[in-house]
């Protein structure tokens, strides 16, 4: 009876030993690149830290008080929150519908699915200096093409009213090829069967797509709807190179506010005030689609 229970125990050691030699380089890399800085970060909110002297005191909630209490801080949640709705929304609308039009049979849709994929890969900065010149009021393309109908052409980037819309607009078409190509092989993974069924029962267009493409793209969506809004949430190349935040705090984000706290104020502690309240929203927002809207989700 000994011996046997020893060779259980043997059998299961060896299997806990096989299961931590593939999981634990996994885990430590979490545990010091992720967990580890997380704790760090939340130490550091809590403390005065000094970038010259690298050395901090416990202050408790003060660094909450100052953030939460700033001027700005209203306008800049507002921002954000604008910005990743928005933003979301467009992708994946517009997303949908280019790719139920390059699923069609159409000459060229290869050629078109690259180059609508192409700005995903090319860096921000480099996207948003292309789109200065183009939003430039004197003589960007907008502008050329507004001219001739005698329609003045907006201060993008320095009318509060539009910066928001113009940053909207360039981080959703570097975007968009991926929303679309992501759906297209959601499509491309709805059988056939169920089109021709459809069609044998007399349900037209319209309604194919309400009954069988819409249930059938849930999964897509989902991930879509997750995926876009944690990016939204960190988008910061676009907005530090086009406008800076500004104007008058226009375009001013969470993720750039943490940018502006740690490099331009040098003040690390309440930029860790701001990293934690993105963690703390991002968690949120994640677990109330998770517990809501996968419930939506048809997996079949």
């Amino acid at each position: 009876m000994f011996s046997r229970w020893l060779r259980i125990a043997r059998r299961d050691w060896r299997d806990w030993l096989t299961f931590l030699a593939f999981v634990g380089p996994n885990l430590s890399l979490f545990a010091i690149f992720t967990y580890y800085p997380m704790v760090q970060n939340s130490v550091l909110a809590l403390s005065d830290y000094n970038l010259i002297t690298r050395s901090g005191s416990f202050v408790g909630l003060r660094n909450f008080e100052t953030v939460f209490g700033s001027s700005q801080f209203g306008k800049i949640i507002v921002n954000t929150f604008v910005f990743t709705t928005v933003s979301v929304v467009l992708l994946i609308v517009l997303g949908l519908l280019i790719a139920l039009l390059l699923n069609q049979n159409l000459r060229g849709r290869n050629a078109a699915r690259s180059i609508l994929f192409s700005p995903t890969i090319l860096a921000g900065a480099a996207i948003a200096i292309v789109w200065i010149y183009i939003f430039d009021p004197r003589f960007g393309f907008i502008y050329t093409i507004l001219k001739p109908l005698g329609i003045p052409a907006p201060k993008w980037l320095t009318d509060p009213a539009w910066a928001m819309p113009a940053i909207i607009i360039v981080y959703v078409w570097k975007n968009l090829g991926y929303a679309a190509v992501i759906f297209i092989a959601g499509l491309q993974a709805i059988p056939r069967e169920l089109y021709e069924a459809a069609r044998v029962d007399g349900a037209r267009a319209w309604e194919r797509f309400w009954y069988v493409t819409l249930p059938g793209l849930s999964p897509v969506v989902f991930f879509l709807t997750v995926t876009t809004i944690l990016s939204s949430f960190q988008a910061f190349d676009i907005i530090d190179v086009m406008t800076e935040g500004g104007p008058a705090n226009a375009t001013n984000t969470l993720i750039f506010h943490l940018y502006e706290l740690f490099f331009q104020a040098s003040s690390p502690s309440r930029a860790a005030v701001v990293a934690n309240l993105l963690f703390v929203l991002m968690l949120i927002v994640t677990a109330l689609q998770v517990r809501y809207l996968e419930r939506r989700v048809n997996y079949a």
